[in-house]
């Protein structure tokens, strides 16, 4: 029998992992299941069921335990109000024990309370801090619970903060939609055209901003068969030079000899360069006949690609 896979979220806006639930084939969408994971037992609600699952690298799926039941569902919720109380605390001893440049940013238990996660950042991500002292207290603070550390990044921390966008949208895109976070690169504003300023390009958390990559690969797909800037091109105008393009009108800049800029859809251009080679091409003889006269078809005349009110010149009779 094939496997029925299906992927939880644990986070309203975190990853999708994936268990097999083979055992539970009635569980459906907005259901929730509890399952062993690296941080303990965890309850996930059901966000998909995969119709053709590809295995895994390390093999197989782990499976999931059981279906939630209403007493999960209310334990969870007592234990997620308690997080707030836990953040403070771990706030409190950071600053008891004077430890420089680590903010406690939030605090999660396993849905039973068996495991109490304290999430942490530092001023810089690859600092080394003492926190020997801090994970004591907080065991001791929290004898029932098994107190884990784990540092976050800036980007993770400013998913977990919420609040408005550097854009000005009132909700920032990692904590409304994003489930992951992907590559940027500086590239990707110099592709689309972007100011390089910093305050245009940089996020709430520091980093390049996320919306970045959003339309990155159609801006490289339009610019592919466009012309590069200072090229010189032939137009229904006269002959000019490439000032710019605008790869998702599918438009370019030119600046003709006359001295006159004007804008011209792709489809009007055509590359100096590559006619010239036409025509060079067409006062050549014929390959295939002696005398020069061409009767194959594959003879390239003159005419091809004239710009707009050239006179086609006459094949020799």
């Amino acid at each position: 029998m094939d496997p029925f896979v299906i992927g939880l979220r644990f986070q309203k806006t975190g990853k999708i992992y994936h268990f097999d639930a083979s055992n539970y084939r009635q569980i459906q969408v907005g259901d929730f299941a509890v399952v062993e994971t690296s941080r303990g037992k965890q309850l996930g609600e059901v966000i998909q069921i995969v119709a053709d699952p590809q295995k895994p690298p390390e093999g197989s799926w782990k499976p999931i335990n059981r279906i939630a039941n209403g007493r999960d569902l209310v334990l969870r919720q007592i234990w997620q109000k308690k997080e707030t109380e836990a953040m403070i605390n771990g706030r409190a001893k950071i600053s008891e024990y004077g430890v420089q440049g680590v903010k406690v940013v939030a605090a999660e238990y396993t849905f039973d309370g068996s495991r109490l996660t304290i999430l942490y950042s530092t001023e810089t991500e690859d600092a080394k801090v003492d926190l020997r002292k801090f994970r004591t207290a907080m065991r001791r603070l929290y004898p029932r619970a098994r107190v884990d550390l784990r540092q976050i990044g800036p980007r993770d921390v400013a998913k977990i903060l919420g609040g408005m966008g550097a854009c000005g949208l009132e909700t920032r895109c990692c904590s409304k939609f994003l489930t992951e976070f992907s590559p940027i690169s500086i590239k990707m504003a110099k592709e689309q055209g972007i100011s390089l300023t910093p305050s245009e390009i940089t996020g709430m958390c520091g980093r390049l901003r996320c919306c970045l990559i959003y339309e990155y690969q159609q801006y490289v797909d339009a610019r592919k068969a466009l012309p590069k800037r200072n090229k010189r091109v032939i137009t229904p105008a006269g002959v000019g030079k490439v000032l710019d393009v605008f790869p998702l009108k599918q438009t370019i800049s030119i600046e003709l000899d006359s001295g006159i800029v004007k804008e011209f859809d792709f489809a009007e251009v055509q590359p100096e360069e590559e006619l010239e080679a036409l025509r060079k091409k067409s006062q050549e003889p014929c390959s295939k006949n002696e005398n020069g006269e061409c009767d194959c078809g594959n003879h390239v005349s003159k005419s091809i690609n004239s710009p707009a009110g050239d006179e086609p010149d006459r094949m020799p009779e």
